[in-house]
């Protein structure tokens, strides 16, 4: 009788040993399906790509990408690219797309194909948190204000257009390119507003925790996007790519992600 049920265990065993086997096997073959994918990034340039304290690859940009690939079933690999060979690296096969805050221009777009945009950038007005006004008007409602700007900027060239046009009414004051000593001195008094990148402003602030917000309506537009090579290849991960994204926009992560960078949202 011992025998008998001895038996039996042992050919329960291994039933049940067989039946483990096959869920592991069709584990591994579904991971084993999973497309791997490399993307291009520079890794140096926060808060869209850089490496956090352990070293390891973060940022806006990355965990957009990461997020897509959990919905499209797509297995990631960043490569740090210099940004001055980043193309090249991608018209080489060094990578399949590239993920790096990029902008769109008519000879890029004769030559590469674009996912739909992922965050919307932008010059806009930044003052002290407690300072009231819609500064819906953009650089008339800055007439008669002390606003610091970077010597050289951009930013500064269009005060200085506004300035020109309008009688010098902006009351420009010039920094040697460094964005946190005016935030410090827009929360201090020394100065009511500045114009910059609203992304980078809205990093800085939620960062140092600067009492600093961006105001009115972007003066500018700058979306991103990934790129991709104008190929077969290209054109269908870029396909797949839009079908995560546009997940990523119908169920919030993107706005979240956007807030926990940003400070704000500035997907659209």
């Amino acid at each position: 009788m011992q025998r008998i049920i001895r038996k039996n265990l042992q050919t329960l065993a291994l039933i049940v040993s067989t039946i483990l086997g096959v869920f592991s096997t069709q584990g591994l073959s579904a991971a084993a399906t999973k497309q791997a994918v490399t993307v291009g990034t520079e890794g140096v340039y926060a808060p869209f790509t850089f490496l956090d304290e352990k070293g390891v690859i973060t940022g806006y940009d990355v965990e957009v990408v990461q997020e897509i690939a959990k919905r499209v079933d797509l297995d990631v690999k960043f490569v740090p690219t210099p940004w001055d060979s980043m193309f090249l690296a991608l018209d080489a096969k060094k990578f399949d797309l590239v993920a790096n805050q990029i902008s769109k221009n008519p000879k890029r777009a004769e030559k590469y194909t674009f996912s739909n945009d992922y965050l919307i950038s932008g010059a806009q007005i930044i003052v002290r948190g407690d300072r009231p006004g819609s500064f819906s008007n953009g650089y008339a409602d800055l007439k008669g204000l002390k606003v610091g700007s970077g010597v050289g900027s951009n930013y500064t060239k269009s005060l200085e257009e506004f300035n020109d046009k309008n009688g010098k009414t902006i009351d420009i004051k010039y920094y040697d390119g460094n964005l946190t000593t005016v935030l410090q001195d827009i929360v201090a008094g020394r100065l009511d507003a500045t114009v910059n990148d609203r992304l980078t402003v809205g990093y800085n602030a939620k960062k140092l925790g600067t009492n600093v917000k961006v105001v009115g309506k972007p003066l500018d537009f700058e979306p991103s996007y990934f790129v991709f090579r104008k190929d077969a290849q290209g054109e269908a991960l870029t396909a797949r790519f839009n079908k995560g994204l546009a997940e990523l926009k119908k169920d919030g992560t993107l706005v979240k992600l956007s807030q926990k960078w940003f400070g704000a949202d500035f997907t659209k």
